[in-house]
């Protein structure tokens, strides 16, 4: 078999060349082509090309009403009175081409191929005419329709296509300019602004320190007190001279100064018997003047 030429590709290492290597003399030449890898400085006189390598397609259409379009815009013909023979032969034609190089791209147009011949066909038979109708339908009606239908949403799409689109007709820029001017500052959210200062409260705990001051109390004042609270009275209950809501802290001052106040005798706590309320006096009387 002669050998096929083909366009330039990359050969396997193991794949061996058919032909001789290139005499140095030939290396300065252009090649005309590749053949397995290796450049072609001559036409072989049993070169072989296969009858599909030169084909070229002048014209491609999207569906069979693409072609039935093209066909009555490129003649001239009225839409709405489509000669029909002449669409259907050319049609037919154009289908029989693409028939015999691939079946499956035919199968589509070969669909609207036997509608063209039952339109054809019913127009060579008599009209007829249905009840409460005063003419017969036109069986081009339908087809005109549809072609009318499919040219508007094509011219459409057509528009659409010529208006410039980013990343096909044109790329934006960006310029970055440094500018002297006051910044503009992004606006903060509210919930940024919590979240900022419970982070602030949080590092402050981490941080601080637990300080104990001692609270100055002085016994020789609550003794004063005391002393104040009783005078004029014979028998004084022992809790009326506390203080329940000045804190721990008085309380025990207080008692300690009742301490000291019986050490010093000038304070009874009396009780007239077990369980029985204690209470408080002086062991005093104050010099009363007549």
């Amino acid at each position: 078999m002669p050998p096929v030429l083909e366009a330039a590709r990359p050969v396997a290492a193991d794949t061996a060349p058919l032909t001789e290597p290139t005499p140095p003399a030939l290396t300065d030449q252009v090649a005309l082509a590749r053949l397995y890898g290796q450049p072609l400085f001559k036409i072989p006189h049993d070169l072989y090309i296969p009858p599909d390598a030169l084909e070229v397609f002048l014209e491609a259409f999207e569906g069979p009403l693409d072609l039935l379009l093209y066909l009555i815009r490129k003649q001239n013909f009225n839409i709405l009175d489509i000669p029909l023979v002449q669409v259907t032969d050319q049609y037919l034609g154009y289908v029989e081409e693409i028939r015999s190089r691939n079946l499956e791209l035919a199968a589509e147009y070969l669909l609207m191929a036997a509608m063209l011949i039952e339109i054809k066909s019913r127009m060579l038979l008599p009209p007829k005419v249905k009840e409460g109708e005063e003419e017969a339908a036109d069986p081009r009606a339908e087809l005109v329709r549809r072609l009318l239908e499919y040219e508007k949403i094509k011219l459409a799409a057509q528009q659409l296509n010529d208006i410039p689109q980013h990343g096909r007709d044109f790329v934006q820029t960006q310029i970055f300019i440094e500018q002297s001017l006051q910044p503009r500052f992004p606006d903060v959210d509210v919930a940024e602004l919590q979240a900022a200062w419970r982070d602030i409260v949080r590092r402050a705990r981490l941080v601080q320190h637990h300080h104990i001051s001692r609270e100055a109390l002085s016994v020789r004042e609550y003794m004063s007190r005391v002393l104040k609270q009783l005078q004029g009275q014979r028998f004084v209950p022992f809790e009326a001279v506390f203080a329940p809501q000045e804190g721990s802290a008085v309380l025990v001052v207080t008692f300690i100064a009742l301490l000291e106040l019986a050490k010093e005798n000038l304070l009874e706590i009396t009780q007239a018997e077990a369980f029985a309320p204690i209470y408080l006096r002086l062991t005093y009387l104050p010099i009363s003047t007549v």
